[in-house]
C-alpha cells in the first residue's frame, strides 16, 4: 500500500518536489530554503523539504491545483551538495514516490530528472525537462518518464508515444517539443537523437553516451559535461561548454558568444569560435578530422575548418 501526501494549492507555486531547492547552493535561501513553508496551501503547512522527503521515502505526491515552474527538478538525484553520490538516489523502499498533478504545470517540469514518474491531468507548458511522455496507465492523466531513467533501465511495460521511439540503444525524439537538460547524468553508452531544436543546458553532467541534436541549441549546451558526447547539427547560444570536465562537444553551426568558460577538461570542436583566456585553439589532427567527418557527414576540407578548443592546463 503506497502512502499519499496531498497538497491543495490556491495559486501556482514554483519548485514543488525540487530536489535542488531552487539551486540552493547558488541562492543560499535568499529565494527559497528547504524548510520554508510552501505558500498558498489550503489546510496544510508542508515545507519544501517535507515534499522531497516524502518522495524519497516512497510516498506519492498528489497536488490539487495548478503548479508553477520546475516541478520535480532533479527528481531522484542524490545530490552531492547535500552529501549524496551525485547519482540516482538509492531508496530504502522499492520505489521513489511519483507525482500526480490535478491541474496544469508551467515550464521546465522535470529538468535533470533521473527517476520517478510525473502524471499531469492538465496541460504542460514547454520547454519541459529531461522527460518524455509514455502511454498512460491512469485515465485522464498524461504520464512522463525521465529520459535518463529510460536509457539506464529501459521502458519496462511503458510504451513511448509516437513519433518518439526507443530500440534499447537509440532514443529518438521527434515530437518537436523543446526541452532542457536532455540526457542529464546519463551514465550508459546509449544514444539520444533529437530531431529539432532544444532549449537550455542539454547534456548537463552526462558521463557516457551521445546526445545528437539535429537542430539548434539554447544556452549552456554541454554545461558540466563529464565524459559524454554532445553534437549540435545547428547553431548554439551563449555559454556552450561552460565548466566542462570531460567529454566532447561538437558544434556544426554558428556559435553565439564565448565557448568553454571555466573549462576543467574535455574538448570542443567548432568553427569561428571566440576564445577565452583560459582556453587554447589548435588545428585538428587526422584522427579528429576523421571523427568530425563521421559525425557531421562533411568533407575533409570542411572538417579542416574546425578548431579544437581545450584548457591550457587540465586539473
Amino acid at each position: 500500500m503506497v502512502n499519499i501526501m496531498q497538497i491543495k494549492l490556491k495559486a501556482p507555486i514554483d519548485c514543488i518536489g525540487d530536489f535542488t531547492y531552487n539551486f540552493y547552493w547558488q541562492q543560499q535561501g535568499r529565494e527559497l530554503a528547504p524548510d520554508d513553508i510552501i505558500p498558498h496551501q489550503q489546510n496544510t503547512n508542508y515545507t519544501y523539504r517535507d515534499i522531497v522527503d516524502a518522495l524519497k521515502s516512497g510516498e506519492d505526491l498528489y497536488i490539487k491545483g495548478n503548479v508553477g515552474h520546475r516541478l520535480g527538478s532533479s527528481l531522484g538525484v542524490d545530490l552531492k551538495y547535500f552529501s549524496g553520490s551525485g547519482k540516482a538516489l538509492k531508496v530504502e523502499t522499492e520505489r521513489l514516490g511519483n507525482i500526480f498533478v490535478d491541474g496544469d504545470v508551467d515550464t521546465r517540469m522535470g529538468i535533470s530528472q533521473v527517476s520517478s514518474t510525473i502524471y499531469v491531468k492538465g496541460t504542460v507548458k514547454s520547454p519541459i525537462g529531461n522527460v518524455v511522455e509514455v502511454q498512460s496507465d491512469l485515465e485522464g492523466y498524461k504520464k512522463f518518464r525521465s529520459i535518463t531513467d529510460i536509457l539506464h533501465n529501459g521502458l519496462g511495460n511503458d510504451i513511448l508515444l509516437p513519433p518518439n521511439y526507443f530500440d534499447n540503444k537509440n532514443l529518438v525524439i521527434k515530437d518537436k517539443i523543446k526541452r532542457d537538460t536532455i540526457g542529464a547524468r546519463c551514465d550508459c553508452n546509449k544514444n539520444i537523437i533529437v530531431m529539432g531544436d532544444v532549449a537550455l543546458s542539454n547534456g548537463i553532467l552526462m558521463k557516457k553516451g551521445c546526445l545528437y541534436i539535429k537542430g539548434n541549441a539554447g544556452m549552456n549546451t554541454g554545461v558540466l559535461l563529464n565524459g559524454g558526447t554532445v553534437i549540435v547539427d545547428g547553431n548554439v547560444e551563449e555559454f556552450a561548454g561552460t565548466k566542462m570536465r570531460e567529454g566532447i562537444l561538437i558544434i556544426k553551426g554558428r556559435v553565439k558568444g564565448y565557448l568553454g568558460a571555466n573549462m576543467k577538461g574535455g574538448v570542443i570542436f567548432a568553427k569561428n569560435a571566440k576564445p577565452l583566456p583560459q582556453v587554447k585553439q589548435t588545428n585538428l589532427n587526422s584522427n579528429e578530422i576523421t571523427m568530425l567527418r563521421k559525425y557531421l557527414k562533411i568533407t575533409q576540407i570542411e572538417a579542416m575548418m574546425y578548431k579544437k578548443i581545450s584548457r591550457y592546463y587540465h586539473k
